[in-house]
């Protein structure tokens, strides 16, 4: 008989044996071009009979890019099914994950009313914790298919340099791992658009990164590491991606209408953007347009509605209620932070100002998971002054103007919100 004292010792691996099984999905799946699953049956019913399609496309610079594998494909789709009127939905924003992707999907996809949804964000997830990339894909697939069930849903994975030896050994990096169990739940297909990348790599016939006169004879994939060349890096992905189509026509398993008991019961499909101007704020914020500040002209194409604070001190105040809370926002060269107080505790600071802010561009941040209940959320204009010159130096960049850097002013354009405003 086992001692009392071994017993539970027994008794409390097992039990921590059973929750690491279980508590994340955080094993890499062995690499595959393409998994057909469930297939895109009513993408090619559509396209076949002729009739228009809307094709969203969620992802980060990548999916972003202009004359990119989306611009490549979209054509290619309009080449190929020449009776059907094919449209784009661009839905990419770069510097951003699956995290923000489930709060803009609502708006700035399926309020388009698409037939089929891209969905690309396994390089800027890479990195992250496996359950809140599961959390956020499920939601995403969940919002699409609660809007409408007919919608057919894609995983596209694309790769930085740093994912590479994962790839090459055969697996999945993390990130891409963690969207094959969503997909594999939801019998979602999936194509990874850079195994051949990969792969010309170890036949020494392609290069990272780079200028393309330096390296003749050879293709050279991007100028960084993440983003590819037009005509090779994306190339590459849209020849992938239509090889994997030629493997989806093929499928035709017919998708049941139910939605399926979620695999995470606390995944973000209710994840939703609220304008900014439902916060209470004080009187410094203003209003700005792209008519009347540079700012709001630049990301014009990202925030319908745009508010700035000069002035330390100035207020944001959201009572809501629900589980978590972020801002949509802007970051760059005269950016300064919030001071955020949750439900009159210390304060957090959040900088809005890093290593790449030699530019305007949109940002976002969100708060840890709150309990289920009502919250109150201040973000103040904070006063601290940020050693921006010591940030950039990071990165081996200098500021030539310091006018420009010496603003400490912050913007808000959307709240993400798990819950409603109260």
């Amino acid at each position: 008989m086992l001692k009392t004292a071994s017993f539970y010792a027994l008794l409390l691996k097992l039990l921590c044996l059973a929750w690491v099984s279980t508590a994340q999905p955080d094993t890499l799946v062995s690499a595959k071009e393409c998994r057909p699953r469930g297939g895109l049956p009513n993408f090619f019913e559509t396209v076949k009979a002729g009739q228009p399609v809307k094709i969203g496309y969620l992802g980060g610079s990548i999916t972003e890019a202009i004359g990119g594998w989306r611009d490549q494909s979209l054509k290619w789709f309009q080449q190929q099914y020449p009776k059907s009127r094919i449209e784009q939905i661009a839905a990419g924003v770069g510097g951003t994950g699956s995290d923000l992707g489930v709060f803009r999907l609502k708006d700035q996809v399926l309020a388009n009313n698409p037939d089929l949804v891209f969905v690309e964000f396994a390089v800027n997830d890479n990195g992250k914790k496996p359950r809140p990339i599961a959390v956020a894909m499920e939601g995403i697939v969940r919002q699409i298919w609660r809007a409408n069930p007919q919608t057919d849903i894609c995983f596209v994975y694309t790769l930085s340099a740093p994912m590479a030896p994962t790839l090459a050994k055969g697996y999945f990096p993390l990130s891409a791992s963690v969207m094959e169990t969503i997909a594999d739940h939801y019998d979602i297909p999936s194509i990874h658009m850079g195994l051949e990348v990969v792969q010309l790599v170890e036949k020494g016939e392609l290069i990272f990164s780079g200028k393309p006169d330096d390296y003749p004879g050879k293709l050279v994939f991007s100028a960084d590491n993440v983003h590819p060349y037009p005509q090779t890096g994306h190339r590459l992905y849209t020849e992938a991606l239509i090889r994997a189509f030629g493997v989806l026509a093929k499928t035709t398993t017919l998708r049941k209408p139910q939605l399926k008991e979620p695999l995470y019961p606390d995944n973000w499909e209710n994840a939703q953007m609220v304008s900014a101007e439902q916060a209470t704020r004080s009187p410094g914020w203003q209003v700005i347009t792209p008519a009347t500040d540079s700012v709001a002209r630049k990301l014009a194409n990202r925030f319908t509605f745009l508010l700035k604070a000069a002035n330390p001190g100035e207020q944001l105040k959201v009572r809501f209620r629900g589980t978590h809370f972020g801002i949509y926002d802007v970051m760059g060269p005269g950016c300064g932070q919030y001071r955020v107080i949750i439900d009159g505790k210390e304060p957090v600071l959040f900088p809005r100002f890093d290593g790449f802010c030699t530019y305007y561009r949109s940002n976002y941040f969100l708060l840890p998971p709150l309990p289920g209940g009502i919250h109150t959320i201040e973000l103040i204009v904070d006063s601290q002054t940020l050693d921006k010159a010591a940030i950039l130096k990071q990165r081996n960049q200098i500021i030539t103007d310091p006018a420009q850097y010496a603003p400490k002013n912050c913007y808000a354009g959307q709240l993400l919100i798990i819950g409603e405003v109260l």
